[in-house]
């Protein structure tokens, strides 16, 4: 039975052969692109469930690539790259990544972080909100539709989850760990960069002055809480 299909898009053959002989391995299923166009080219017809996205690849570039998938798709994008700085894992995930990777790294960490991105949280959970309604925002919980300022808006997954959350603890602070093991797995807790990316995603989207937010509000040190 497979886990799921991964599109590996690399430049480089054996690094693609690895790559498949290991995800095969573990029961996915393997597409592979040497390059974004292929890549891009590749998706619609093969219709993978995740995209493992080399940050240097020639022609068209990793970031570029990945915004192009981000256009027309919420498909879970995770960016592999020698590059560990903090300004390089911003710049994936504004260009929409859902992860970045660090080479090298090691299998159980790849397949850890593959399970996270691929891991959906249930559209209604127990216990949680089903709606949340004020006069400049609308959120049905159940459909995932969302109304900002009378607008039909679109979120990723991870940027619903997120907003999800948030609500659901709405007038309490909820902590920079809560919030990302809430939303990309137990495996996290230490990606802060990760909620400021994704947060002032959200912002952009549902606010009607994303640099004076009504409903997402930074609690410093601690994390973020919604003012609904």
């Amino acid at each position: 039975m497979s886990a799921g299909k991964i599109l590996v898009v690399d430049d480089d053959p054996q690094i693609r052969r690895v790559m498949k002989a290991t995800l095969v391995a573990h029961h996915y299923e393997v597409i592979e692109a040497r390059t974004g166009e292929d890549a891009l080219e590749k998706a619609p017809h093969e219709m993978p469930n995740l995209v493992l996205l080399d940050m240097n690849l020639p022609g068209m570039g990793g970031l570029e690539t990945c915004r192009a998938f981000r256009a027309g798709s919420d498909i879970p994008v995770i960016i592999l790259s020698v590059r560990n700085s903090e300004k390089d894992k911003v710049a994936a995930l504004d260009a929409g990544a859902d992860d970045y990777v660090t080479k090298p790294f090691s299998i159980e960490e790849l397949l850890a972080r593959i399970r996270a991105a691929l891991r959906r949280s249930p559209s209604s959970p127990e216990g949680g909100p089903r709606s949340f309604t004020s006069p400049g925002l609308e959120i049905d919980f159940e459909t995932r539709h969302v109304r900002a300022q009378g607008k039909d808006v679109r979120l990723t997954p991870k940027e619903f989850d997120l907003l999800r959350h948030l609500v659901a603890n709405a007038g309490k602070p909820v902590t920079h760990r809560e919030l990302l093991q809430a939303v990309w797995g137990p495996d996290y807790g230490d990606e802060p960069e990760y909620l400021r990316v994704f947060i002032n995603q959200v912002r952009k989207k549902i606010e009607a002055n994303p640099a004076q937010p009504k409903y997402i509000i930074t609690e410093p040190w601690v994390g973020y809480r919604f003012a609904g």
